[in-house]
């Protein structure tokens, strides 16, 4: 069929309409999928910490890791041996899942917290046993009033502090607790690892520095010109404190933690070689992007 000059230009634009409609759509496809990969990585990574002890990992979500950080470093702030801290959190785990519950559980109709300790048997208000930091210290306090705890079964131990009336229950939690309690007072260095998605919160070195002190108490801290907060810490209260740090890098907006010669960051999720300060903690916080 023959056109006429103008019909056939009509008909050329509308070609010409089409293909740019087309190249548009699959180049906007192309960028979406590409956007969606990313974000689907993202999202497909999912958030926990781990303990590793010999053969055996053993596995937290993040609030519960916070949770049993905070327990560690009350014992090691007290100078108490990591036997006290495996009993703490395994008695934890099965009392509320290492969770900071506001309502009873198992213990009783008026428990609350860490523990499920009870206002009507001593243990405190119904706002200090919701206090992570008190709820340990009370449970240390009763601990090491029981006579040759250390060289208990934790179950025998964990029942002399709560007298539940499942007394045998702690027992499931003993590995648990002492993989993460090894880790946590620094005896297993680098033996805590948490895997976290990337972060658009800017981290606060203040924050870092109060968060860390209320557990370990008063600490030397210096801040450089990047940002990143150093504690000044040795040995096992080094360890102790990195590790801390790395499980609480999902609230604290911390990007990598280096010490020992070791360096964990959210990007590799683990720890691997790096050089280090001997004596320095150094904590690496999430910034602004440029």
């Amino acid at each position: 069929m023959a056109y006429s000059k103008a019909e056939a230009r009509r008909r050329r634009r509308v070609k010409t309409t089409l293909v740019l409609v087309v190249l548009l759509a699959v180049l906007s496809g192309g960028i979406y999928l590409a956007v969606s990969q990313v974000n689907t990585s993202e999202v497909l990574v999912r958030e926990r910490c781990t303990a590793v002890v010999g053969d055996d990992t053993y596995e937290l979500g993040l609030e519960q890791a916070e949770n049993a950080s905070l327990i560690a470093a009350v014992a090691v702030t007290r100078g108490l041996p990591a036997r006290a801290a495996s009993i703490a959190l395994a008695t934890a785990v099965q009392e509320s899942g290492l969770r900071n519950l506001d309502y009873g559980d198992q213990a009783g109709p008026d428990s609350r917290g860490l523990f499920q300790q009870r206002p009507s048997q001593g243990w405190g208000t119904d706002a200090e046993v919701q206090d992570p930091l008190y709820a340990a210290g009370a449970f240390y306090d009763a601990l090491v009033l029981v006579p040759g705890y250390e060289a208990l079964p934790i179950t025998e131990a964990a029942q002399a502090v709560q007298r539940s009336a499942l007394p045998d229950a702690y027992a499931d939690h003993e590995a648990e607790g002492r993989a993460f309690a090894s880790a946590l007072t620094g005896n297993s260095p680098a033996s805590l690892n948490c895997v976290l998605r990337g972060t658009d919160q800017v981290g606060d070195p203040a924050a870092v520095q109060a968060a860390a002190e209320q557990v370990f108490g008063p600490l030397e801290t210096s801040l450089d010109d990047d940002g990143a907060l150093s504690f000044a810490a040795s040995g096992t209260q080094g360890w102790a404190t990195a590790q801390w740090a790395v499980a609480n890098a999902k609230a604290l907006h911390i990007e990598a933690v280096s010490y020992g010669g070791l360096q964990w960051t959210r990007s590799t999720h683990g720890w691997e070689a790096a050089e280090t300060t001997t004596g320095l903690i150094v904590v690496e916080l999430a910034l602004a992007d440029a």
